[in-house]
């Protein structure tokens, strides 16, 4: 095993992120009136505060009516995006499955979602208040997936597959695995039936987190997208 400060100029094999696209910086954009502007930071009594940029415009082809009312903030990960460009630059052939909490842009955008969906994590415990504790929390945003397929066409990749985790991990065999071990021990099974439980429920991680595939000369469907498949909603 080797640690890569970049990717390699041109490779052939299979990528898996998981819960890595959420981790990348992202911009803050708010609607205000008839155009969008990017959040910056201020300090104002001593405390951090979000603020417009002087130069925080929004960048081209963000139309206002995307964001559904004055005042709605959401996040965009250009990083992100930008990271898949640059995979689509150097896979030669194979795929790259992205595991991450998110939804479709027509979901993303959501008028109930009007404070965006930038999350802090510190010590087990979520909140949305990046200010709290700056440099000793984690910071992520949900992904807007349809972005991130798009960005993948934009580099030559294809889009072999999107569903929820859920769907992925009961067509790649889940309940199989689960399977072999029998029920009757119950000091064995019962850890393990609530390990899948939390990774296919939809009231834990079955539905919030969604599987992507992006590839090259890959023959379709893929497994995990055999039943299932929202590509549709992208």
């Amino acid at each position: 095993m080797a640690w890569l400060n970049g990717l390699p100029r041109e490779f052939t094999g299979v990528v898996v992120g998981n819960e890595v696209l959420d981790a990348m910086p992202a911009h803050v954009f708010r609607r205000d009136g008839g155009s969008v502007v990017e959040m910056g930071v201020t300090i104002r009594d001593g405390t951090f505060h979000w603020a417009p940029r002087s130069s925080g415009s929004a960048p081209t082809g963000l139309e206002p009516t995307l964001f559904p009312a004055d005042g709605y903030r959401s996040e965009i990960q250009f990083v992100a995006r930008a990271f898949i460009r640059s995979l689509g630059d150097a896979l030669a052939r194979g795929v790259a499955l992205f595991i991450d909490y998110g939804f479709p842009r027509h979901e993303y955008y959501h008028p109930q979602r009007a404070g965006g969906t930038l999350m802090c994590h510190y010590r087990h415990r979520a909140h949305d208040d990046p200010f709290l504790l700056p440099g000793l929390q984690d910071i992520t945003t949900h992904l807007d997936f349809s972005a991130i397929a798009q960005a993948g066409r934009e580099a030559g990749l294809d889009v072999l597959g999107y569903t929820n985790q859920a769907q992925f991990l009961v067509n790649c065999g889940i309940t199989d695995v689960l399977a072999e071990t029998p029920a009757e021990n119950a000091a064995v099974y019962a850890p393990l039936a609530a390990q899948a439980q939390k990774l296919l429920s939809p009231a834990e991680m079955g539905e919030l987190f969604k599987v992507i595939a992006l590839g090259k000369g890959v023959p379709q469907p893929l497994l995990g997208f055999a039943s299932g498949d929202r590509r549709h909603t992208l």
